[in-house]
């Protein structure tokens, strides 16, 4: 019996340097070139295709969620929606993670336990599982609001995993920065800045990373995390007066980069991520437990221990008061004195 056949997918071509679109017709493999070898691109080529080969069979008027396919709900938010939100790529690489599993299935299979199977046939944390499934949700709402459905069904995301108290010790920060500096020379130009801009300023990777010259002002020692014409998002970006020493480093790296260039780049081009550099260099310190994530998280603690007020703190990270207070309070020095003095009052 012939394999089902698992819909349109990315191939990259490694000599060729360009991602593929692969697909089964008559049985028959058949191959369209997406014209370029950067993933987020080809995930939007992959969702034009998927939608081209959707419309000639598209009904007139809003369609039952069980007659309409999940992959054109995916190409029509990926497609419509995506290029103008704030982070495309992210939805991007959602699609294609997502397009695997779903891509043949209708949205009326969208079910609580197709959902968990989904969980399990893709085997990553709880954290990434939902963040996927909320894009589904996302392009299933989207399609509804276009009048493509005649109503969304319930996409049912795992919990919430609780967040990670894990911070570096100064001991393990230092370490970090040293293998870091210590690490392959195709790293070293970039890496040990993007630790330390992180561990200063507490910003997220992607903030980093999208940040160019003209969002640092080294004269009035200000830094602005939110590029010209960004859409504001939950996931706040801070503006921040720059500390003294990562002031040094910064002028320092100025000195090697463009007026409108990227902060963090290599040979001048933006650096889209830096996961496997960063592991390297977190493994060679014996910190296998720690991402980029963490150093933010450091940045919070090490504020709140050093009894900066909770609601600076939130200002310093772009966070809303509950989520600061929920993250650091318990490292402040002062963390419940009140509730205790008020205890002893009562035992007196």
């Amino acid at each position: 019996m012939p394999r089902p056949s698992r819909g349109p997918y990315l191939h990259f071509v490694a000599h060729r340097g360009r991602w593929y679109i692969q697909w089964s017709e008559g049985g028959q493999t058949r191959m369209r070139s997406t014209g370029t070898g950067d993933r987020s691109a080809a995930n939007l080529a992959l969702a034009e295709f998927i939608q081209e080969s959707a419309r000639s069979q598209r009904p007139a008027g809003p369609s039952d969620p069980s007659g309409f396919p999940i992959g054109e709900a995916l190409t029509l938010y990926g497609t419509e929606h995506a290029p103008h939100a704030a982070d495309p790529a992210r939805i991007g690489y959602a699609i294609q993670a997502l397009v695997g599993f779903w891509g043949e299935r209708m949205v009326g299979d969208v079910t609580r336990e197709t959902c968990r199977a989904y969980g399990r046939a893709r085997g990553k944390a709880p954290g990434t599982i939902r963040r996927e499934l909320a894009t589904l949700r996302a392009a299933i709402n989207y399609a509804k609001e276009e009048g493509r459905l005649t109503y969304a069904p319930t996409v049912h995301l795992p919990k919430k995993p609780e967040g990670k108290d894990r911070f570096l010790r100064k001991s393990e920060a230092a370490a970090l920065l040293n293998a870091a500096r210590t690490g392959h020379a195709s790293t070293r130009p970039y890496l040990p800045l993007f630790i330390l801009i992180a561990l200063y300023t507490g910003a997220r990777k992607g903030a980093i990373l999208e940040l160019r010259w003209p969002q640092v002002d080294l004269e009035a020692e200000r830094i602005d995390f939110n590029p010209p014409g960004r859409t504001r998002t939950s996931k706040g970006r801070a503006r921040q007066p720059i500390p003294r020493r990562l002031l040094t480093f910064l002028r320092l790296a100025r000195q090697r980069g463009t007026d409108l260039g990227y902060v963090i780049h290599r040979d001048g081009a933006q650096l889209d991520n830096m996961k496997r550099a960063f592991n390297t260099a977190a493994a060679a310190a014996g910190l296998a437990d720690v991402t980029p994530h963490t150093l933010r998280h450091t940045c919070g603690t090490w504020l709140a221990q050093s009894g900066v007020a909770l609601d600076k703190i939130g200002g310093w990270l772009g966070h809303t008061d509950a989520r600061t207070t929920q993250l650091y309070a318990h490292h402040h020095p002062d963390f419940m004195e009140d509730a205790r003095a008020a205890a002893d009052r009562r035992r007196a």
